[in-house]
């Protein structure tokens, strides 16, 4: 969600008055909301230009390599926007959408990338949540020790992890699952496997396992915040993930923090 919100008031804040040097402030406004660039390209299409001061872009289309957000780098983008209608009595202001925007959205993600991010604190602490809420909780602290995921062939990926707790001897944690997308808004966990301590965990565990995690991730619970957002494809490869997706944000006081 952090990351959609970036692109967002990013897109929003290049259709001000002072974006008429367009290209070069549109990329410093991108360029801002990361804390290290490799590569990165911006352009504005907008003719003829006076349209800027009515609010009006007619297309944004962002390239990158190498963008560092606080818990994740991504290693490729591409996002390519329909046409930008902001009501220009809102400039100074909280910005007001005149109509939604749409835009299409490549990301690459690498194995590398994602296991450093899984070693931040605030990663850490989240997918100690999930996990617990999962496999059970019996009220003490479980600790998370070497998250690693690796990406593999058709669509598959190995999760593995260690669950500490006091003296206790650690759970060894291992999942290898097929990932699929069901109406492009949910994700989908195919053939899973799971076993702790090397035994395998029952079949009707995994599935209720497995259930819970494509309710958790199930994007139509952006919706309320004004951000539909449709996975059109999703592709894991040895070493890394690529996900095409198609973006909607409607003129929500809530995306929009008004």
């Amino acid at each position: 969600m952090e990351f959609f919100t970036i692109l967002v008031s990013s897109l929003l804040a290049l259709v001000s008055p002072v974006g008429l040097v367009v290209d070069r402030i549109a990329f410093n406004t991108i360029r801002s909301q990361f804390e290290k660039v490799d590569q990165l390209q911006v352009r504005v299409d907008n003719a003829p230009s006076y349209q800027l001061l009515q609010g009006k872009v007619e297309r944004v289309r962002i390239a990158g390599r190498g963008l560092q957000l606080k818990q994740i780098r991504i290693a490729a983008i591409e996002l390519e926007t329909d046409p930008i209608n902001l009501d220009p009595r809102s400039f100074g202001q909280k910005p007001k959408l005149k109509q939604p925007i749409q835009a299409g959205v490549r990301l690459g993600l690498n194995q590398r990338d994602i296991n450093q991010a899984l070693q931040s604190p605030q990663v850490t602490d989240m997918l100690r949540k999930l996990m617990i809420s999962d496999f059970g909780n019996s009220g003490q602290r479980y600790n998370l020790v070497n998250p690693h995921v690796e990406f593999l062939a058709n669509n598959r990926l190995r999760f593995q992890v260690e669950l500490t707790q006091g003296n206790v001897k650690p759970l060894a944690i291992r999942v290898e699952s097929g990932i699929g997308v069901i109406a492009g808004r949910q994700i989908q966990l195919l053939q899973p496997m799971i076993l702790v301590n090397g035994e395998e965990v029952p079949s009707q565990v995994v599935s209720a396992i497995a259930a819970n995690v494509s309710q958790k991730f199930d994007l139509s619970n952006l919706e309320a915040s004004g951000l539909k957002a449709r996975i059109l494809q999703l592709k894991v490869t040895p070493q890394k993930l690529e996900i095409a997706a198609f973006l909607r944000v409607e003129p929500s006081p809530q995306l929009l923090g008004r």
